[in-house]
């Protein structure tokens, strides 16, 4: 009994933040559709506010209310046939982002935020969206099972949570009872991508989070702001719970329509059977790791407030999700407005060598954006498809035109810093140039273009057949050009050399540069996304 009293008071407490900054709080689970998994005083609300003359089309003013209550029973269960399809026809998030039709009515059902403050409508639109926190819903019409809290963007279910105070429990039985009572077998709250879109098990300590309930093979991922660069959560700042961030800043409004507007997506994963040799294709829903998040978002903050002109470095180790950080980043930098409504960036330039990269960057920019052709790559073969007589040609076209990223590698690079500076055409643009930390050999052509802006034991190391990275070639332009105030540099690394260091690092207090933000190998070790290579390491006497 007193477990349950510790963890109603965790739900309450977690409740009432949310309550008092810009959320709505059910006490109960009254008013909830357990069969269709909806909260539809939400979602008619929703649509009343924003959209009611395409509502009007459907539940006329002029219908008996017999004849309202079947037309809006209709919204109801054309709604849920297309969440419960799931990705990629359906499901919560396709349909949240691209809206819903049911003849004769067209509807949507969020308002991302704004990237300009100049549209009254989406503004308001935009304040209009209704979150709610709705403690113990009984989900399920085959048993009386709850769930501590659901959470929900107009009437919509797109996060579950299951709550564990420290006194008698953790934050493993958080995650056991997902694993072992919580089975997504004809739930439609449950299912995968079908309304809830990530589900968190939480304790005081910790948080971890998964986007797929598979019973026992359910796999979940820490969800926590490390403790001086490893595993786990410090102590609060505010003296609450270690895990008072979820709630305090990652559920804070605005940060959570972000990131269900901005940052979940879903990505192809193609493998081979073993036993048929056929290609298998797998549907990924990703939602970003707390140090991706967190880095992103401070990033896009910092880059609002202060404009082109700045470095960064971000020191993120092996097992961090670098590529994913890296299209996150790029993405929200190449639409970011200032205070004035101005953009900040005309185009963000991708530095890497990697060609998933490209792929994720292509595929998440498609669905967040609903539209294709945002990304630019630039490669021979790409400048033949569009028939350009040249890679050159292609490049200064791209830069023209104004392409919102564009990605590169680091033998076009050089070139592309060259037609920043001296095209006419390009005087007074602005760019985001992030550099990926990829390795790459050089020779030929492109190799005595690097060996200009290289040191002369770099370029020796070059000449003697060896690499060079990005982070040499990145530090040596930005070095070189004097005028860089039209350009942002952000260097993303698990391991920055001195000289990276010194020329993208942020002077702290103590006078020296520091990363802008960091995620270390230790706590990539301790959360088991990376091996520790000295676990094993036996030294001998000779």
């Amino acid at each position: 009994m007193a477990n349950q009293t510790w963890e109603s008071e965790f739900e309450r407490e977690l409740c009432e933040h949310l309550e008092t900054h810009g959320w709505l709080y059910s006490h109960d689970d009254s008013g909830y559709d357990r069969q269709r998994a909806l909260f539809p005083e939400d979602l008619f609300s929703w649509l009343e506010e924003t959209q009611p003359d395409e509502l009007a089309k459907k539940v006329k003013p002029s219908m008996s209310d017999q004849a309202k209550a079947k037309a809006t029973d209709q919204i109801l269960t054309r709604l849920a046939t297309l969440l419960d399809k799931g990705q990629p026809v359906g499901g919560s998030l396709q349909v949240l982002r691209s809206g819903f039709k049911d003849t004769p009515g067209s509807f949507t059902l969020m308002q991302k935020r704004p990237e300009q403050d100049v549209n009254q409508t989406v503004n308001e639109r935009y304040k209009a969206n209704r979150l709610r926190v709705m403690r113990q819903v009984h989900y399920s019409t085959k048993h009386s099972k709850s769930i501590d809290l659901v959470l929900f963007l107009n009437g919509i279910p797109v996060a579950t949570l299951e709550l564990k105070t420290d006194h008698k429990q953790n934050i493993g039985d958080a995650k056991k009872q997902y694993m072992t009572d919580r089975d997504p077998a004809g739930e439609p709250l449950l299912g995968f991508g079908t309304r809830a879109l990530v589900h968190f098990a939480v304790s005081n300590d910790e948080v971890w989070m998964t986007t797929k309930l598979a019973k026992e093979k359910t796999y979940f991922l820490p969800f926590n702001r490390g403790n001086a660069g490893h595993a786990g959560n410090g102590p609060d700042e505010n003296g609450g719970s270690p895990t008072a961030y979820l709630w305090r800043d990652v559920l804070q409004r605005d940060q959570w329509l972000d990131i269900i507007g901005k940052f979940i997506h879903f990505e192809t994963m193609k493998g081979t059977d073993e036993k048929t040799g056929q290609v298998t294709t797998d549907h990924v829903l990703i939602f970003p790791r707390f140090h991706q998040l967190d880095a992103v978002t401070r990033l896009v903050a910092d880059a609002r407030e202060n404009g082109p002109g700045q470095r960064y470095l971000i020191q993120h180790s092996a097992g961090s999700g670098k590529t994913r950080s890296i299209a996150w980043t790029a993405h929200r930098l190449a639409t970011l407005h200032d205070a004035k409504n101005q953009k900040v960036f005309d185009t963000v330039i991708v530095v890497t060598d990697r060609n998933v990269l490209d792929a994720q960057l292509q595929e998440a920019i498609k669905q967040i954006e609903s539209k294709s052709g945002v990304v630019a790559t630039i490669s021979t073969a790409e400048a033949a498809k569009k028939s350009f007589s040249s890679k050159s040609a292609y490049l200064t076209q791209t830069l023209s035109s104004g392409k919102l990223v564009i990605v590169v590698t680091i033998q076009t690079f050089p070139f592309v810093l060259e037609a920043i500076q001296e095209n006419k055409a390009l005087a007074g643009r602005k760019f985001a140039v992030i550099a990926d930390e990829a390795h790459s050999s050089q020779t030929g052509q492109t190799a005595s273009k690097l060996k200009q802006v290289l040191s002369d034991q770099e370029a020796a190391d070059l000449a003697d057949g060896g690499e060079v990275d990005v982070e040499a070639i990145l530090a040596a332009e930005a070095k070189a050009k004097a005028d860089t105030r039209n350009i942002t540099f952000l260097a993303f690394t698990a391991t920055p050399k001195a000289k990276t260091m010194e020329m993208f690092g942020t002077l702290g207090e103590d006078g020296l540069p520091h990363p802008f933000h960091t995620y270390t190998m230790a706590q990539a070790i301790e959360e088991k996304f990376i091996l520790d290579v000295l676990l094993n390491y036996t030294t001998y006497d000779t």
